[in-house]
């Protein structure tokens, strides 16, 4: 749920909060003007006015963080403004240059695969042994190419960008 969504839900819940002080303040009036025989000078009505006030600042306050999750909310902008980058072969033309046959084999894959790939699926798609492929995959990681990270029992390959 967005930022907006949530605005919106906390703006709903202030409305409620508004129906629910009319609703007690009426009563508390009709009650009020039963039982009190003293008219306005009855220490009740202080006691209502004051509590009136008390809940529609309450309420005010809630509105008013609704306003801003929904006006000034900055989680939707940032979410259109960060997009994958598309990975392009050609970008990466001089370090392909610098690498040996296995290495570039390995590392076509990983771009293949857009930047992110299980190492097991590596030596699958290359059908180089498991050592190989970590000892290209330690070079690699050496020259700051690609980073491995450990899930569950394989490891997860990704192209440093």
């Amino acid at each position: 749920m967005n930022n907006k969504h949530v605005g919106y839900l906390i703006i709903g819940i202030s409305v409620l909060i508004a129906y629910i002080i009319y609703s007690f303040n009426d009563a508390m009036k009709e009650l009020v003007s039963t039982s009190c025989s003293h008219g306005t000078s009855c220490p009740m009505w202080g006691t209502i006015t004051l509590q009136t006030n008390i809940s529609l600042v309450l309420m005010l306050f809630v509105g008013l963080i609704g306003l801003y999750f929904v006006f000034f909310s900055k989680e939707d902008k940032i979410r259109e403004h960060i997009k994958p980058k598309k990975i392009i072969k050609e970008d990466y033309k001089e370090v392909m240059k610098e690498l040996n046959d296995d290495e570039k084999l390995l590392f076509d894959k990983i771009l293949d695969a857009e930047g992110t790939i299980f190492q097991s699926d590596l030596v699958d798609k290359s059908k180089l042994t498991k050592v190989k492929v970590t000892r290209m995959l330690d070079r690699l990681e050496g020259k700051g190419l690609i980073e491995r990270k450990r899930r569950g029992m394989t490891n997860i390959v990704i192209l440093k960008h």
